[in-house]
């Protein structure tokens, strides 16, 4: 699924309308930042709004999903290949975020061991300074990785406004959490809620 190509599409699809980034969002009840990102092809729209849209657009989900418009003889294969496409995206972006849990348990296993060993098993000061220094950057770039990967994988949803939207590194990074929900203060209208994560954008 290039998602390069199916922005160009909606792009064209949406002017071909007369519609700005504005309106077509106005209609999907999204930003015209979630539009823009679209045609950027930065993100696909959620599933949920794809017939919305579709219809607005006056194309198919077929022809969306490929980024062009589809002959009737080649209609069913394009589907199928869309749905294998579309199962293998949902899917990635599980693992992705099953690997940041193994991530972020491996390193603080690791951490521990050496902590432990550094401190009961090994006499000589040289070598607990290393083994703690070696604890500490494996921790510290197992984690700030695992991080990194939870805040790509998806978006985050505010809970005044709905806007789903990616966090800077920084803002998630000093964030208070309980797991995969975050404090976070809200770029579109500027509120501080607690925001969970979602994998698709509305």
């Amino acid at each position: 699924m290039d998602q390069v190509s199916i922005g160009k599409f909606i792009s064209a699809c949406r002017k071909e309308k007369g519609l700005t980034q504005a309106r077509l969002g106005e209609k999907l009840g999204v930003t015209d930042r979630a539009v823009s990102k679209w045609e950027t092809g930065k993100s696909m729209p959620d599933s949920s709004i794809m017939l919305a849209l579709c219809g607005l657009l006056d194309i198919t989900v077929n022809e969306l999903l490929t980024g062009e418009r589809i002959q009737m003889e080649d209609y069913s294969k394009k589907a199928e290949e869309n749905l294998i496409e579309l199962k293998k995206y949902e899917e990635q972006a599980k693992l992705l975020l099953q690997l940041e849990w193994v991530i972020g348990y491996v390193c603080t296993a690791s951490f521990l061991i050496l902590l432990f060993t550094a401190c009961y098993l090994v006499k000589e000061t040289v070598w607990q300074a290393i083994l703690i220094a070696v604890a500490v950057v494996i921790f510290g770039v197992g984690m700030w990785y695992a991080m990194k990967l939870e805040r790509n994988v998806g978006y985050y949803a505010c809970e005044k406004c709905g806007n789903r939207y990616i966090p800077s590194m920084n803002m998630f990074m000093w964030s208070m959490h309980m797991g995969r929900t975050r404090y976070m203060k809200c770029p579109e209208c500027g509120k501080w809620s607690w925001q969970k994560k979602v994998l698709s954008d509305k």
